[in-house]
């Protein structure tokens, strides 16, 4: 694997020799001294151009950055096309870096940098940045939430808990799952990130997907969070979500304790919804 000196090398030597070329920026985690290194981290690259269509017409440019294993263009796919702007380029090389590249014009330079401020200037020919900006992930820190907020996350996590009901109780679990990790699950995280903040400050960030989650809480209620996560059969399913609406309800009853907040009613009312509706059409010994 090239170091990481290589690759910068490679990519502001290239940028500087090409006149269509006028900044290049460094994004994401490897700007942000709070995450650990390693292997892993894209080195998330956007050049700022003169000609957008020199570039997009062919991609033979490309094969200055090595020897690719696959690329896609997500600005030029029909079944997943790309919300962002610019023309993205995320490469994976047979070294294992992994380049995500995007191009950008010109004239969005200013608006480019109120959208993350995670951001580091490596390359300004123009000298168009007069004072660059210093990266920080403040935007991903941890937020403490408004009682309008926690009652948002209560109502959605609990109303969402009967779309998974009946899922299982028709014996459709790809759609029981489907609510459960697409949103029942994630309000979960969220209610658990808010504990964390109130009991260990909202100054640092959890990371994308809440990947740093383990180091902040108790290891049982980590154990019972991962066994949510069985969900191969429809009594693996049921227990999971059982144990998914009882941490719901201890976690969320804590940060209504802590922050004075009122715990809503969605808790009881649903709850009794779901025992009835599985009392009503659940055999107990079905394994299938």
């Amino acid at each position: 694997m090239r170091s990481e000196k290589e690759v910068y090398d490679i990519v502001l030597n290239f940028a500087k020799t090409d006149k269509r070329i006028r900044m290049v920026t460094l994004e994401g985690s490897r700007t942000n001294t709070n995450i650990p290194p390693d292997d892993f981290q894209d080195f998330d690259i956007t050049f700022f151009v003169t000609d957008m269509d020199s570039f997009t017409s062919d991609d033979k440019w490309l094969d200055i950055f090595g020897e690719r294993l696959i690329l896609q263009k997500p600005e030029d796919m029909e079944l997943f096309p790309a919300v962002e702007k610019g023309f993205s380029y995320l490469m994976l090389f047979t070294d294992d870096v992994k380049i995500d590249l995007t191009l950008l014009p010109l004239e969005l330079i200013d608006e480019y940098f109120t959208w993350d401020k995670l951001v580091k200037l490596l390359l300004d020919k123009d000298n168009r940045i007069v004072k660059p900006p210093i990266p920080t992930d403040i935007d991903y820190h941890l937020q403490k939430p408004t009682q309008r907020m926690f009652d948002d996350c209560c109502n959605e996590f609990w109303n969402t808990t009967t779309y998974v009901v009946k899922g299982l109780c028709r014996k459709e679990i790809l759609f029981a799952i489907d609510h459960m990790n697409d949103i029942v699950r994630k309000e979960l995280l969220r209610m658990i990130s808010w504990l964390i903040g109130i009991k260990q400050g909202f100054h640092f960030s959890l990371g994308k997907n809440y990947k740093f989650m383990k180091q902040y809480v108790p290891e049982e209620l980590w154990e019972r969070l991962m066994s949510t996560y069985n969900m191969d059969s429809y009594p693996h399913m049921w227990e999971s979500f059982e144990q998914c609406m009882a941490l719901f309800r201890e976690v969320s009853s804590e940060v209504a304790c802590q922050l004075d907040y009122q715990y809503p009613l969605y808790d009881e009312k649903i709850s009794n919804y779901v025992i009835r509706q599985k009392k009503k059409y659940v055999i107990e010994d079905d394994n299938k």
